[in-house]
C-alpha cells in the first residue's frame, strides 16, 4: 500500500495535561459489540511502551465506562518488553514506540506468532520526546543538536561548559557536574532519541540507534516514570521522556535551523509534513520514517510515533472482539481527543486515522 506523506495536519486543539484516568468517558464513546452483536465482556491484558501509560490510562477508563463488563489492563514494561510479550503470545496486542523490523527477526517472529500472517501495526499517537532538566536558576535552556549529543555521550560534563554557554548566552549556568539520566530498560523512547542523535550529530553521538543505553556512566532508571522521578529528585540532572509526563520539570528547547523549538504537540506533529512512509510499509503496516534533519521553522524534531500491534485474525472470539473494539476506540475521534486532553499528545490526522481504522476493520474474529 502506498501510504501518503502527512502533509495536512489540522491540530487546532487546546491540549491540557490533566490526570490520566479521567472519571468521564469520552463524549460519544458508545458501548461496543462483539462480532455476534452481543455486548462486550471479558478482560484484555496488554502492555508495552511506558510512554503510552498516560494515554492508555485515559483510554482504558473511557472504554471501560462505555463497556462496563470489560476490564482493560496495560502494563508499561517498555517497548522491547511489549514486543517480546506480543511475539511470545503473552499479550494479544502491544504498544511500541518503534515498529517491528527484522534486524533481530522480530517481524518474522511476530508473523509466526500470528499463524503465518504479517502482524498489523498502526500508529496510535504522536508525541514529542522532551529533554527534561532540573537546574536551579535556569528557567529556559537551549540545546543545539551537537551540544545535546555531547551531554548524553558523556563528553560535556559541566553545566557551564562553553558549548552550553554558547547556546544560552543570557543564562546563569552553574559550575556543577551534569547528571545525565537514561532509560535502564529496553525502550522505544531511547530508540527514537538515539536515532535523532545519530542522525543530526553523528560526530558527537557515535553509538547509532539503540534501544538499550550503550554507555556506562550517568544514572539509569526504569520506564518513563522512573526517568522523570530521577530527574525530579536529582539536582543538576537531565534526561529524556515523553513530554506528556514531564510534569513541572524544565523542558529544553532544541535547535532546528536558526531557532530553538519547544516540545509542543503541534510543533512535534509538523515533522510529519516532511516524513515519508517506511520502506517496509504494507497493507497492514502503517509505519513511518521520521526526517530528524528538517530545518522547517516551528518543527520540534525529537518525536516518537507510538504504534499498536496486533494479529490480523484471532481464533478466540472473546479475545479478538476485545482487541478489535479497543483498537477501534483508540483510533476514533473520541479516543484521540481523550489522549490529547489527558496525555498531551498530538492527535493523528484524520486521513491517517481512517487508514489505520481500515486495517483494524479487516481483523477477522473467530
Amino acid at each position: 500500500m502506498a501510504v501518503p506523506t502527512l502533509a495536512s495536519l489540522a491540530l487546532g486543539l487546546s491540549l491540557t495535561a490533566c490526570g490520566a484516568a479521567n472519571e468521564e468517558p469520552a463524549s460519544g464513546s458508545e458501548g461496543a459489540t462483539s462480532e455476534s452483536g452481543e455486548s462486550l465482556s471479558g478482560t484484555l491484558s496488554i502492555g508495552g511502551a511506558s510512554s503510552q501509560e498516560a494515554a492508555q490510562n485515559a483510554w482504558r477508563a473511557a472504554f471501560q465506562s462505555a463497556n462496563p463488563e470489560t476490564t482493560v489492563n496495560y502494563d508499561p514494561i517498555g517497548s522491547g518488553g511489549g514486543r517480546e510479550q506480543f511475539i511470545s503470545g503473552g499479550f494479544p496486542m502491544a504498544g511500541s514506540d518503534s515498529y517491528l523490523t527484522d534486524e533481530e527477526q522480530e517481524l518474522s517472529k511476530a508473523t509466526e506468532r500470528c499463524e503465518g500472517e504479517a502482524p498489523i501495526e498502526v500508529p496510535n499517537y504522536v508525541s514529542p520526546i522532551a529533554v527534561i532538566y532540573n537546574l536551579e536558576g535556569v528557567d529556559e535552556l537551549n540545546l543545539s543538536p551537537d551540544t545535546l549529543a555531547g551531554i548524553f555521550a558523556g563528553d560535556i560534563t559541566e553545566w557551564d561548559d562553553e558549548a552550553i554557554a554558547a547556546d544560552n548566552p543570557d543564562a546563569e549556568l552553574p559550575a556543577e557536574t551534569i547528571n545525565p539520566v537514561h532509560r535502564s530498560d529496553e525502550s522505544g523512547t531511547t530508540g527514537n532519541f538515539t536515532n535523532y542523535l545519530a542522525t543530526v550529530a553523528p560526530d558527537a553521538w557515535t553509538y547509532d540507534e539503540v534501544e538499550e543505553w550503550p554507555i556506562d556512566g550517568g544514572e539509569g532508571a526504569s520506564g518513563t516514570s522512573g526517568v522523570v522521578e530521577a530527574v525530579t529528585q536529582g539536582a543538576n540532572s537531565i534526561g529524556y521522556a515523553d513530554a506528556s509526563q514531564a510534569g513541572d520539570l524544565g523542558t529544553a528547547l532544541v535547535g532546528v535551523g536558526d531557532e530553538f523549538v519547544a516540545p509542543e504537540p503541534e510543533a512535534a506533529a509538523k515533522i510529519f509534513e516532511v516524513s515519508p512512509e517506511a520502506e517496509s510499509a504494507s497493507d497492514t503496516q502503517l509505519i513511518f520514517d521520521l526526517d530528524y534533519e528538517t530545518e522547517e521553522a516551528g518543527t520540534y524534531p525529537i518525536v516518537l510515533t507510538s504504534y499498536l500491534m496486533a494479529c490480523p485474525s484471532y481464533a478466540d472470539a472473546t479475545e479478538g472482539d476485545l482487541v478489535k473494539a479497543y483498537l477501534s476506540y483508540v483510533l476514533s475521534e473520541d479516543g484521540q481527543a481523550e489522549s490529547a486532553e489527558n496525555a498531551g499528545s498530538a492527535p493523528l490526522p484524520s486521513s491517517i486515522a481512517e487508514q489505520a481504522q481500515g486495517i483494524v476493520d479487516a481483523i477477522e474474529v473467530g
